[in-house]
């Protein structure tokens, strides 16, 4: 298998002979505000004239057409080798650095691609690989690299959960008091010599040590109380022989990404970041230092702890969702350093306010000086879409309301040149107008949502029966077994599925053929569950595209995007939609194909829905009313789904609620409203059916274990939730004696590996849940969905389910 280590040859050996074929991503022009930008003379990486000081904190890796998603699937099946992965890998990243310089971006950052994930590749950097995984020593190659992220056939892959409250998610690293680091992957310097072989100096980019460990969890055998801190003096020798490369390589900068200082740390922590760099300040000698915090304001203590660094050069702050940040800067900045403020938005899609951003960078420069703010992206612009000019089904005005990361390249350059007095008055008025034209629009404001909105808030929508008395109406409707068996809901999506969507959209094939064909899908689903022994059936999902864009489509006040794909991990790409107007439900959007399931089978068909909250947290939300708005209308709307979902006789409804856990404002003082408004709106779409209705939810790859209070709050009457690639850390909160009355599904496998777990293996695991859970309650799922696996990995995985299920509901009937 290929190896990372064969970007080492040289840094010109991974780049084409010729420039990247793929097309350069788009910058504003004055009329359209998404043409391609001219090129100007550079010399080694900087315009002749004096360059604007702007900064971009990353950029999204997956590709404009997602090419790496495609390279690396291919890849993974063996259908390319790693010569042909690493040149598109080497084209995107030329491309990317090539957009940002032509653009006339200052600082443009490096070692922001990742074939997989950052803080993966800051656990190979590192040498932090698992003892399962088999590697001794040298330069990690793709074979351990991918097994940690995936698996294989004989180990698990290792756990994943999100980044922050983002969509996108990172591989945990699994460190203890034997984890022997040393310095395994050269990615950050072999990236900066690749991009200064083409003339472009960077700003390499690392995950800086604090939050590398504080987002790292105990390897398994390791007491959960252990100190992550404690290893910080067992890492820090790596960082620096990674400085040396840099500075040999010519490296005059370099970013640590420490956002976990925008959390709610404690004394100590703060103490071992302040000891951390301190440590480090003679090896950083000779390089200008970037610290970027972002995704939410830093607390007071943090920005005390942080501006008081004496190695750091520039401090780079969110003030996006930071804005209180401002009033620590007032209070005092260290003189003779640079701000960079993060103006332009990373996670959304909505083109930036230039003038009131210009005012707020104008402000910040009074404080701190002259010459010393830096225009930057509040984040990763890894959270937003690539580029605009892909997109030919959005109409002119809503494209004028839009900017994705090619096109905030360009505001994030147009800010530095006003700000240092070269204002672009074609530009600026070009953004006034899409500005004032959004404001102004007819098709973003409905006032009977809005009067609907405002009445819901007077109830907190309750079902009237406690969830015990619900469970026995619905068991004596149901008739189930102990440990009834499920699946979370949909099935895999086929190449041939895929394509009678793609036509059917197209318009080359009728609606007669398309549910023909959809149902053909059904009709082999269902039958598969019903042969495999399955209690609660589910339709597998063939009509959708993706669990949001699919209702979506469906509700007023949405808009889709042809190209508008954003990273969640891995290969695996979403697009999420653009909600830019209140939110209605016109017309049913399930109860036709549920209807159909379930006349399929005498089983219980669930009918499948996504939650409010959810709908709203994957999508690119409309900023101009509060999240608990928006959220509330799209409650209204799967309300009226639910109940037509019950009058067409549909007994069993799932309400996915995958991303309420990664919403949870980052700042405890945030949570509770949070979490108020968030299971409120999920109440709301059930708070009328019968008790004789069974409604499930789903939640997946998060930490729920300090929002449990808060699921049990939801009153669904089961959950399925995420456990098995955790190892179980879920079981943890009811060893701790928390009651849960209602039915649960923890995961029994875990869906984004290939790997098959035995039937023994599952029966492990779900004896280990019943040492915590009463088998009345317990349910045996997967740990989701089963759309990115294949159908023979799926039959043997479900198969072997089910008869662990029946084994140990044997031995709970012997004892």
């Amino acid at each position: 298998m290929g190896q990372l280590a064969l970007q080492r040859v040289s840094p010109l050996a991974s780049l084409p002979r010729r420039l990247p074929s793929l097309p350069l991503p788009s910058s504003y022009s004055p009329s359209l505000l998404f043409a391609t930008a001219s090129p100007r003379p550079r010399r080694h990486g900087f315009f002749l004239a004096r360059a604007m000081s702007s900064h971009i904190v990353g950029y999204p890796r997956i590709g404009p057409k997602r090419e790496l998603k495609f390279a690396l699937e291919s890849f993974w099946d063996g259908k390319t080798g790693v010569d042909d992965l690493q040149t598109v890998a080497a084209n995107l990243r030329n491309s990317i650095w090539k957009h940002m310089a032509d653009a006339g971006i200052k600082y443009i950052p490096s070692n922001t691609f990742s074939y997989y994930d950052q803080m993966l590749d800051t656990t190979a950097m590192l040498g932090a690989v698992p003892s399962r995984y088999g590697w001794k020593n040298g330069e990690i190659g793709f074979d351990v690299y991918f097994s940690m992220a995936r698996g294989n056939d004989s180990v698990p892959a290792m756990e994943m959960t999100k980044w922050f409250d983002t969509n996108y998610h990172y591989i945990v690293p699994e460190l203890g008091p034997d984890v022997e680091f040393s310095y395994a992957s050269h990615k950050a310097v072999d990236e900066f010599k690749e991009a200064k072989a083409l003339g472009i100096d960077t700003v390499p980019v690392l995950i800086g040590p604090l939050t590398y460990l504080l987002l790292s969890k105990p390897a398994k055998g390791v007491d959960k109380s252990f100190c992550m801190l404690s290893l910080i003096d067992k890492i820090l020798p790596i960082y620096k022989e990674v400085f040396d490369d840099l500075k040999s390589a010519g490296a005059r900068w370099i970013q640590f990404d420490e956002p976990i200082l925008v959390m709610d740390l404690d004394t100590n922590q703060l103490q071992a970041f302040s000891d951390a760099y301190s440590h480090m300040e003679s090896s950083l000698a000779g390089l200008n230092v970037l610290i970027a915090t972002y995704f939410a304001g830093v607390p007071a203590e943090a920005y005390k702890t942080l501006t008081s660094l004496k190695c750091v050069t520039g401090f780079g702050f969110d003030f996006v969702r930071g804005l209180e940040t401002l009033d620590l800067i007032k209070g005092g900045f260290p003189r003779g350093k640079l701000l960079f403020a993060g103006v332009v938005d990373g996670r959304n899609i909505w083109a930036n306010d230039l003038s009131a951003s210009l005012k707020t960078l104008q402000s910040l420069e009074e404080i701190v000086g002259k010459d010393k703010v830096v225009v930057s992206t509040s984040c990763s612009l890894l959270h937003t879409a690539v580029d605009l000019v892909n997109e030919v089904k959005l109409d002119k005005e809503l494209k004028s309301w839009l900017a994705f990361a090619a096109q905030k390249v360009v505001e994030v350059n147009a800010l530095a040149k006003s700000l240092s007095g070269v204002k672009d008055e074609a530009l600026f008025s070009a953004n006034s107008m899409g500005q004032a034209s959004r404001r102004s629009s007819p098709r973003v404001t409905n006032a009977a949502v809005q009067q609907d909105v405002a009445a819901v808030k007077k109830s907190d929508h309750r079902r009237s029966t406690e969830v015990s008395a619900r469970l026995q109406a619905q068991q004596k409707k149901l008739n189930l077994p102990a440990l009834p068996t499920t699946t979370i809901g949909s099935f895999p999506q086929t190449a041939d599925l895929r394509r009678i969507r793609r036509e059917f959209k197209a318009k080359k094939i009728s609606d007669i053929v398309y549910v023909q064909a959809i149902k053909v899908e059904f009709e082999k689903v269902v039958k598969l569950q019903e042969e495999l022994g399955i209690d609660v059936l589910v339709h597998g999902e063939a009509e959708r595209n993706d669990m949001v864009e699919y209702f979506g489509e469906q509700l007023s006040g949405f808009a889709f995007t042809s190209n508008g794909w954003v990273q969640s991990y891995g290969s695996r790409c979403v697009k999420p939609p653009i909600i830019y107007g209140d939110v209605t439900r016109p017309k049913a959007m399930t109860v036709f194909w549920s209807s159909m399931a379930q006349k399929m089978t005498q089983h219980p068909m669930k009918g499948m829905l996504t939650g409010p909250v959810t709908i709203l947290n994957w999508s690119f939300v409309r900023n101009d009313q509060p999240r608990h708005e928006t959220c509330f209308q799209i409650a209204l709307a799967i309300k009226d789904e639910v109940e037509d979902l019950e009058k067409a006789g549909i007994t069993v409804i799932q309400i996915d609620e995958a991303a309420l856990r990664e919403g949870l404002p980052l700042r405890r003082s945030e949570q509770e409203f949070y979490l108020d408004w968030a299971v409120h709106a999920f109440r709301i779409t059930n708070c009328d059916v019968q008790d004789t209705t069974q409604i499930h939810t789903h939640m997946c790859y998060s930490n729920f274990n300090d929002i449990i209070h808060s699921i049990i709050n939801m009153d669904a009457d089961v959950i399925t939730i995420e456990n098995s690639r955790s190892d179980e850390k879920l079981l943890s909160v009811f060893h701790e004696g928390v009651k849960y009355g209602a039915g649960i599904g923890p995961g029994v496998y875990d869906i984004h590996s290939p790997r098959i777990p035995s039937a023994e293996e599952i029966a492990e695991r779900i004896n280990k849940m019943l040492a915590v859970l009463d088998s009345k309650v317990l349910w045996v799922n997967p740990d989701c969905g089963l759309k990115t696996r294949k159908y023979s990995e799926v039959k043997s995985a479900l198969s072997n389910m089910v008869a662990a299920a029946k084994l140990v509901r044997s031995e709970l009937i012997k004892s």
